[in-house]
């Protein structure tokens, strides 16, 4: 069987723009367990496969190995710069006034790129960490989110595509509350938006809210992320691909649960970024885009194990004197203005 799956084939979302994306990404986020010359070399291989679009970031640092990759690719004609749809975003400690055009300023230099697909505020608050710290690790300086504070860091994302240098921007790791607050006050309203989504965490009332707003939803954590760093893990963590409903449906396929958890989120509508650095793995889970469709009752049985189980709790972000990681995403029912 060849590892070469025509992009042609592979189906495409359209976005509020009118611009063609690809219903399946690959993500880049492994620099807890991988080096960036593994992800580097993972996504070179991947575009080789017919992968034509690439999650990336600054934080994950490997953006400029990557960056040698497109060079290439696109030098040896594998692929045309307009045939790629690359994102990447802004991290927590470039939030400030003007740092955003110097974030994508770094990340268009180090990717070699002229401009980017899609640009996004990595997390809606610029509580900031220091790389592979531990779960129990919080800045002092650290805030609540604050509308204000976020519509300043995106106006100057607006800027961003004003200038030509990013196509598309777009929010992550977002909750309705936040987004009944500032969507009102976006001259350019976010087209794509990021969040966790895998059978057992659907965010299914948060999903619905911006497909009718005309804001594609990206999945991360796909699969339900096996190998997200060691901090992110709690003993009440549902498996997904253990789940044994989805099991069986992965045995009728006769494939590994995880493409079930791909095929599933490829057909509900978001379009998952799974990663991975070994071939088997990235192009089985792009073939499973282009054929051996779930069937209704299959969907509607993946539909159903839903746990609210978020893995990315992200309490290292937390502020002084905050209850716990659901001060995060407002489940305490407030919101700071």
């Amino acid at each position: 069987m060849t590892n070469f799956i025509d992009p042609k084939s592979v189906p495409k979302r359209t976005l509020s723009t009118g611009e063609q994306i690809p219903c399946i990404g690959m993500g880049t986020f492994g620099s807890d367990r991988f080096t960036p010359d593994q992800v580097s070399n993972a996504v070179a291989g991947a575009i080789r496969c017919g992968y034509r679009m690439f999650d990336c970031a600054s934080v994950y640092g490997n953006e400029d190995q990557i960056g040698n990759v497109f060079a290439e690719a696109f030098k040896s004609g594998v692929v045309k710069r307009e045939d790629l749809f690359i994102t990447s975003k802004v991290w927590n400690d470039m939030h400030g006034k003007g740092d955003v055009l110097l974030s994508l300023a770094k990340t268009l230099k180090d990717l070699q790129l002229d401009y980017i697909d899609a640009f996004f505020v990595h997390w809606p608050f610029a509580n900031y960490h220091e790389p592979g710290c531990s779960g129990d690790a919080r800045n002092p300086n650290s805030k609540p989110f604050s509308v204000e504070r976020f519509m300043a860091t995106w106006r100057q994302m607006e800027r961003l595509v004003d200038m030509g240098l990013a196509k598309n921007i777009g929010m992550s790791s977002m909750t309705i509350p936040k987004l009944e607050a500032v969507l009102p006050l976006c001259r350019i309203k976010p087209t794509v938006i990021e969040m966790e989504l895998h059978p057992s965490f659907q965010q299914s009332e948060l999903f619905d809210y911006c497909v009718k707003r005309g804001i594609q939803p990206i999945g991360f954590c796909p699969i339900g992320s096996p190998t997200r760093p060691d901090r992110d893990k709690t003993e009440d963590d549902v498996v997904d691909i253990q789940m044994p409903e989805l099991v069986e449906i992965a045995k009728a396929h006769h494939v590994h649960p995880a493409v079930i958890c791909l095929k599933w989120a490829v057909q509900r509508g978001q379009i998952p970024i799974p990663f991975s650095i070994y071939e088997n793995e990235y192009v089985s889970n792009l073939r499973c885009t282009v054929e051996d469709p779930l069937s209704d009752k299959e969907m509607d049985s993946l539909n159903s194990l839903d746990k609210n189980c978020r893995l990315i709790k992200g309490q290292v972000f937390l502020w002084p004197n905050a209850k716990g990681w659901e001060d995060l995403w407002d489940l305490d029912g407030t919101i700071t203005k």
